[in-house]
């Protein structure tokens, strides 16, 4: 018997053999998708969809920029009368707002930082507990360290674990929610002697922004294959301790570091908690802006905003900086 009597050979295939198997291309030919490739090329949505993107990303980019640009420039004008400020470059408005040259006055709007300097050979210790800059920085750290030992935890059991009580947990560590003001009135009337001190501001400040920090965290925590890790860990010879230290935290780095920001930043500007609670030291930083924007000119008041921003832009790179290294070692 010759091959041409041996019947069609499977998977050969000729013109007038055809195959039931489904082809991966949808059965079009290579002419065919060419014509198809080249036609979506054309379409308008191909054509204008990427620069459209990218034009409303750039608008909106200039339109939340803008006003942060435009108040960091105008902090170095002498002058703006007209629709563009004059007269640059001036440092008076930031020796004003940060307290030297000889600018503190009775009312004390100022940053303080002269006095620091002079003060911080004579007691480095209460040095700078004078100033609002170095005492919201580390009252807003202190709600942020509070937020990790406390938020990490409850993240991690709501994540991982299914015990009664879940979800009462998971919505009581969102419920400080409430606004700020709300929160300062009720810690007055249950913890009136914390009022006004350091201790009882970083535990407000701790409260208000714990759900920012959970929720953040919980989001890496829910992503992450928790229960694998934790077997795979354990069953090489390590203790659930070094288990969740070395395993599980740095693989949830980025929401802890984000929701450490987070923190940061809020609790630093956090000005409703701080105006009912705050009765003596130094300001707050957010009562300091509020003092800067009731009480000097524009262009001051342009310095002081202009300090929070590079103080939350400084932060916010030393605990990403932070963050990666330590999960890193």
């Amino acid at each position: 018997m010759s091959d041409a009597d041996s019947g069609p050979v499977r998977g050969g295939g000729t013109d007038d053999q055809t195959d039931d198997r489904p082809r991966p291309d949808g059965g079009l030919t290579v002419e065919d998708r060419q014509i198809r490739e080249r036609s979506w090329k054309r379409s308008p949505s191909a054509v204008l969809g990427r620069p459209l993107v990218l034009t409303v990303f750039a608008l909106t980019f200039l339109f939340l920029v803008f006003p942060v640009v435009a108040t960091f420039v105008a902090s170095f004008a002498r002058e703006w009368t007209g629709v563009l400020p004059s007269g640059f470059v001036t440092l008076t408005h930031w020796e004003q707002v940060l307290g030297f040259g000889g600018y503190e006055d009775a009312a004390d709007y100022s940053l303080k930082l002269g006095a620091v300097l002079r003060t911080l050979t004579e007691n480095p210790l209460a040095a700078p507990s004078q100033s609002p800059l170095f005492r919201s920085m580390w009252l807003a750290l202190g709600g942020v360290l509070v937020n990790l030992v406390v938020g990490v935890p409850i993240a991690y059991a709501v994540a991982r674990y299914e015990f009664p009580g879940r979800d009462l947990l998971n919505a009581f560590a969102v419920l400080p929610l409430a606004p700020g003001i709300v929160l300062g009135v009720a810690f007055l009337r249950a913890y009136p002697e914390l009022s006004g001190t350091d201790f009882g501001l970083i535990v407000g400040y701790s409260l208000l922004k714990a759900p920012f920090m959970v929720m953040a965290v919980q989001s890496s925590f829910e992503s992450m294959p928790l229960r694998q890790l934790e077997e795979s860990a354990r069953s090489l010879g390590a203790s659930w301790p070094r288990t969740f230290l070395s395993v599980i935290v740095p693989n949830a780095k980025r929401g802890i570091v984000s929701g450490a920001i987070i923190c940061w930043a809020l609790a630093a500007a956090e000005f409703n908690f701080s105006y009912v609670v705050f009765s003596r030291g130094a300001r707050p930083l957010a009562l300091f802006l509020k003092a800067n924007i009731s009480n000097s000119s524009f262009l001051t008041t342009a310095a002081a905003v202009s300090v929070f921003f590079l103080l939350v832009a400084a932060v916010t790179a030393a605990l990403q900086l932070l963050g990666n290294r330590g999960f890193s070692t």
